[in-house]
């Protein structure tokens, strides 16, 4: 088992599994369909391409749609993500740090999934992942987003700086200078440090439960519903608090606008 600790450290870091569950199947999502999807049961059309056009609050799309929404999000990818926990947490006795390994990969790739899908519902633009290539901006982004789902102590914060800075109509582009190195920089060494910690001892866990049969899948498959789903309810009770998903604050927005002729 000493060996299983050294080499999530050493091999498993968090950066590793991530850039891996950045090149998953599947994990990005595209914003304009993930919307079309979504809001097509509860609103018609035009409400939608203004949705994806500026953001679902300022077409006019409710909190509760949202939330109602992001909820079933939620459940979806917890079953998906603990599913795949549960057949991949087979026996392996000698290659059990691989099955932890893929199982850990498997769960951050569900991670950006759903943080993606968070994301897009509460206002935020398309991430720019590529497959071939990522971004410090993106990267640190995202890190934002992980690192409130994981409570790292600054991150929501920081989060909600930008979002409110979109909020305000400004490009992401320009809302992303309020990201500073100074600010952002510590705060993604913290994720990364704290995250990493975390899944070394899941990895370890992992590589133990897939060494006892059926009942290690059972152990591994809780332990992924357990982490996972709490991760992202976290992360969505802060989406839920910004202006950046209230349709009032866009109305205020634009009495403002029409009163003084300024955004």
């Amino acid at each position: 088992m000493v060996n299983i600790i050294e080499t999530a450290k050493n091999e498993l870091t968090f950066e590793n599994i991530l850039m891996k569950a950045m090149h998953t199947p599947g994990v990005k999502v595209n914003r304009i369909k993930f919307l079309q999807k979504e809001f097509i049961k509860y609103y018609p059309k035009e409400v939608i391409d203004e949705a994806i056009k500026n953001n679902p609050a300022k077409a006019g799309v409710s909190k509760a749609v949202v939330n109602k929404i992001s909820q079933q999000v939620i459940n979806y990818e917890t079953t998906k993500v603990t599913g795949i926990s549960f057949l991949s947490s087979l026996p392996g006795g000698a290659v059990a740090i691989g099955a932890a390994a893929a199982d850990i990969t498997s769960y951050f790739a569900f991670i950006l999934r759903t943080v993606q899908e968070l994301a897009y519902l509460y206002g935020f633009e398309q991430f720019d992942l590529n497959e071939d290539e990522m971004d410090s901006e993106t990267m640190n982004f995202l890190l934002l987003f992980i690192g409130v789902m994981f409570g790292v102590q600054g991150a929501s914060s920081v989060l909600k700086k930008f979002a409110d800075t979109l909020a305000k109509n400004i490009a992401k582009k320009l809302a992303q200078k309020a990201l500073t190195k100074g600010t952002i920089y510590p705060l993604v060494k913290k994720v990364a440090l704290k995250v990493g910690i975390r899944m070394t001892k899941q990895i370890f866990a992992d590589s133990v439960a897939s060494t006892i049969p059926v009942a290690g899948s059972v152990l591994s498959g809780g332990l992924t519903f357990a982490t996972f789903k709490p991760c992202c309810m976290k992360l969505r009770k802060n989406l839920m608090s910004y202006n950046l998903c209230d349709p009032d604050y866009y109305k205020v927005i634009d009495v403002e606008f029409y009163t003084t002729g300024e955004e």
